[in-house]
């Protein structure tokens, strides 16, 4: 708990902290919220000719909004801790009722709760719908971790991406990628099959003919050595 003289220090602070926010608010117009959008185009309407520049007024606007809540609440901060120490009950917390410690008074004036118990430690639930269905990424349609071997979410953006993406080799989450071919998530993954013999063999339709595909990945195959030379005689 503060001393009279610690209290006396964190009472000048807020009351000075006070009347710099309610002065700054009292001159900057409500952060140029008091002005209309055709008041700062100039013109009736200036989404058809001008459709940049709304972004950046909007933009603008958005954080002008902000600014404002954040002071706002600042104030009511600052006017809760200054009733505090009228009644008698300042650097006790609100939520626990034990001391706050002098140094967290010092840092934060206006702090009313104990670490523990401040409101800014407990995480928002306030979040779009939409993120119920967009994590893990790729949403639900990503089922890689069920062992699942058919087309998902993941194998439709594997596609999308072949065409191009803003990625580049630097940003890559693969390691030590130094071309366009590999950046892609899982890049080396065998396409439509799961073991690099299942591309090059293949059977007729009453499953007894097999046939062998010297193709690409057969190539590859034999270099490595992987499997059995004999099917270099068929």
């Amino acid at each position: 708990m503060p001393n009279a003289t610690q209290l006396a220090q964190l009472r000048s602070r807020l009351e000075a902290e006070k009347r710099e926010i309610e002065e700054r608010q009292s001159h900057n117009e409500h952060n140029g919220l008091a002005s209309s959008l055709r008041d700062n185009t100039g013109e009736l309407s200036p989404i058809d000719n001008h459709p940049a520049d709304l972004g950046t007024e909007l933009f603008e606007r958005s954080k002008d909004l902000a600014l404002l809540e954040n002071e706002d609440l600042h104030l009511t901060r600052i006017s809760q801790a200054l009733e505090a120490m009228d009644n008698g009950t300042y650097g006790q917390c609100r939520a626990c009722g034990k001391p706050i410690p002098d140094e967290r008074l010092e840092a934060l004036p206006d702090s009313l709760y104990c670490v523990e118990h401040a409101p800014r430690q407990e995480t928002s639930h306030r979040q779009p719908a939409e993120e119920d269905f967009l994590a893990p990424p790729f949403g639900r349609s990503s089922r890689d971790d069920d062992d699942y071997n058919g087309f998902d979410g993941e194998d439709a953006w594997q596609i999308v991406e072949q065409w191009g993406t803003s990625e580049s080799p630097a940003f890559s989450e693969n390691n030590n990628v130094d071309d366009y071919d590999h950046i892609g998530i899982e890049a080396d993954e065998n396409d439509g099959f799961v073991e690099s013999y299942e591309s090059f063999v293949a059977t007729d339709i009453t499953g007894n003919h097999v046939s062998v595909i010297r193709n690409r990945h057969y190539k590859q195959y034999m270099d490595h050595e992987e499997g059995d030379h004999e099917l270099e005689l068929e």
